[in-house]
């Protein structure tokens, strides 16, 4: 990747950017982060994964997706440089995710936005984007995911999401375990980062909902105090998003000397949006689409139905990769005595395929019996055939899943 960016005359070395990693949340966070800087006057721009609808939500100013114009312009611009990459490199030429970064980098330098949002991809110490030198970097969160790829300990993980703490720029910690925080602190230092702890720099308390779909939380630093600041996303850990991408914007602003006017953070706060994050495509039966897809997060999910949506029946059509550990997946979320799933598939990207139906049956206990349907059309209409209107219909377990379904409901 650095031969592919000195190629193209190194273009991450000429925007301002915020770098975020973690297992969870990078993406909401994100949002939070954009909706404060735009409602402070910052042209915002993003970089995320995977899209929902269109590629080109990937690349984004102020939340508005790049055109195919500009796509088609990028990878004309990039193609010469992957051609000559493929026949001197040794090892190969660029991957696909490789070449969408550079994309993203090449665009950006060419003054498109005041600063730069960019998610990692995977992990943080090899990925693509880890070759930008950001203002801040955030790590959001550290939990079980590409194992195969990042270790099969917190420890391991936590190393690779450290990757991209650098030399004396700030780093904004989320709500992490004793493990991973370990880990990430040790290198902080060793990086001479100053680093904002979650719970000891920032602090969030007085936790509630104001309504179904509202939450409420005050926020506090050693120079700030932000009493009922609201979001329209929900769950526990989406607070804890909102509190670090706050922590992010108030390092970000006194880096640039700009004043922090309390109505831009709570109006940012507020206005935020995630699609295909506990997202209300439907109001009776209430449908939602949420895109968990690991352990930590059906964790999270399982939290929010079982106290804040307890008074519901709650019909899950879910799919999920294979490659992710989705016996526990379901079990912790099938636990819960008003769940009840219908297992479905989809067809994966690339090879990747969904899990197994029959084994699902046979293989995880749950309060209420497990129901499959192949077509996932098919398990939408028998859970809609089989619950009243006061009921809850969630989709989940994929956000690749998410984006089909997401195009029957919202699109159509």
């Amino acid at each position: 990747m650095t031969k592919f960016m000195a190629a193209l005359d190194n273009p991450q070395n000429k925007i301002q950017a915020i770098h975020i990693a973690g297992t969870n949340g990078k993406g909401s966070t994100l949002t939070f982060l954009r909706s404060m800087l735009q409602e402070t006057g910052y042209k915002v721009g993003s970089f995320t994964s995977p899209f929902l609808t269109r590629f080109n939500e990937r690349i984004s100013v102020n939340g508005e997706p790049i055109s195919d114009a500009e796509i088609l312009r990028l990878v004309q611009k990039v193609l010469p440089v992957i051609d000559e990459l493929d026949k001197t490199l040794p090892e190969g030429g660029p991957t696909e995710f490789e070449i969408i970064t550079a994309m993203m980098y090449s665009y950006f330098a060419e003054g498109h936005a005041d600063v730069v949002l960019v998610e990692v991809g995977i992990g943080g110490l090899f990925d693509s984007t880890n070759v930008v030198l950001p203002a801040v970097s955030v790590i959001v969160n550290i939990g079980f995911d590409h194992m195969k790829l990042l270790g099969n300990t917190l420890g391991k993980i936590a190393t690779q999401k450290a990757g991209i703490i650098k030399e004396n720029v700030p780093t904004v910690i989320g709500q992490l375990g004793d493990e991973a925080l370990e880990v990430i602190i040790k290198t902080a230092r060793q990086h001479h980062s100053s680093y904002f702890c979650f719970d000891e720099t920032y602090k969030v308390n007085n936790r509630r909902y104001q309504d179904l779909w509202t939450q409420k939380f005050d926020f506090a630093t050693t120079d700030y105090h932000f009493k009922d600041l609201k979001i329209s996303m929900l769950g526990n850990y989406q607070i804890n998003n909102a509190s670090t991408a706050l922590q992010a914007y108030l390092i970000f602003l006194k880096q640039q000397n700009v004043p922090v006017l309390e109505k831009n953070i709570r109006s940012g706060l507020v206005k935020a949006f995630w699609a295909g994050r506990f997202e209300k495509v439907n109001e009776q039966p209430l449908v939602v689409l949420d895109g968990a897809h690991n352990e930590p997060a059906f964790e999270e999910i399982t939290k929010l139905l079982g106290t804040h949506f307890k008074q519901y029946d709650i019909y899950v059509v879910i799919a999920i990769l294979e490659d992710k550990q989705y016996h526990k997946m379901i079990q912790t979320l099938g636990a819960l005595n008003n769940v009840h799933i219908i297992a479905t598939t989809f067809a994966g990207p690339g090879k990747r395929q969904a899990a197994n139906l029959t084994e699902l049956t046979t293989s995880v206990e749950t309060a209420n019996p497990i129901q499959t349907e192949e077509n996932w059309q098919l398990a939408i209409a028998k859970a809609s055939r089989i619950m009243s209107s006061d009921d809850l219909l969630l989709i989940t377990g994929s956000l690749y899943f998410i984006s089909d379904v997401r195009k029957l409901f919202v699109e159509s």
